[in-house]
């Protein structure tokens, strides 16, 4: 059995891993998919302070209450930005990071650094004429999705621990890409990839577009049962 920590996009909640945990439960695996702070069901806690390392710690706390081991934590979308900083927190606890379609962030970046300042400029506009100039309100945004906290888009890691560094590493990444309201950053989880293969990670593609946690939920959980 393995243990598996989900960490959801911008804009969602744990809800969306749904059909991938049952997947990974019902091959015997442990799941955890713990929801963010002021998005999903805990939209209520929204507010302008929430920050990168209000997720991180989200993320963390599950581990350490859970007294978890040898976790595979995996980070989907903006996920890859918060399992980073996890990582940097708690190493001993994992034995694997999992990006899936997700930012990958260097040291002392951002996620509008990563994505690039075209596309941070959408994020930061949003917040501004929709927002309330905290909130990332995208208006075409589906029922059950939330603004996002801008702050946690702008807000800076550090990535210096060797121990995080030595975790192994993979990168799942879908191929196809359609039209969205923030599509300008699509080039930026392509260089992801690109990067995770350029530096040997453990590496996969899936033929679909960003929303592969519902287009293709087991094959997404066989990737991970794979990596286990």
């Amino acid at each position: 059995m393995s243990v598996y920590v989900l960490v959801h996009g911008g804009f969602m909640g744990g809800w969306v891993w749904r059909q991938v945990a049952q997947f990974l439960r019902t091959a015997g695996h442990e799941v955890f998919s713990p929801t963010l702070t002021g998005l999903g069901e805990r939209a209520h806690l929204a507010n302008p302070e929430i920050n990168l390392d209000t997720h991180i710690q989200d993320v963390v706390g599950v581990i350490e209450c859970e007294d978890l081991q040898k976790v595979i934590l995996v980070g989907y979308s903006y996920g890859g930005m918060v399992i980073t900083g996890v990582a940097e927190r708690v190493p001993e606890r994992l034995s694997r990071l999992v990006y899936l379609d997700a930012f990958v962030p260097h040291d002392g970046q951002s996620l509008c650094d990563v994505v690039g300042p075209e596309s941070a400029r959408v994020l930061v506009d949003s917040a501004n004429q929709n927002g309330d100039g905290w909130r990332i309100a995208l208006v075409v945004n589906p029922p059950k999705w939330q603004p996002h906290p801008l702050q946690s888009n702008t807000q800076h890691l550090s990535v210096s621990n060797p121990a995080a560094a030595a975790i192994p590493r993979a990168y799942i990444h879908c191929t196809t890409r359609g039209a969205h309201p923030l599509a300008s950053v699509w080039p930026a989880l392509d260089r992801c990839a690109e990067g995770a293969k350029r530096n040997g990670w453990w590496y996969r593609e899936i033929t679909t577009d960003h929303g592969v946690v519902f287009s293709k939920p087991k094959e997404v959980a066989e990737l991970l049962i794979e990596l286990a």
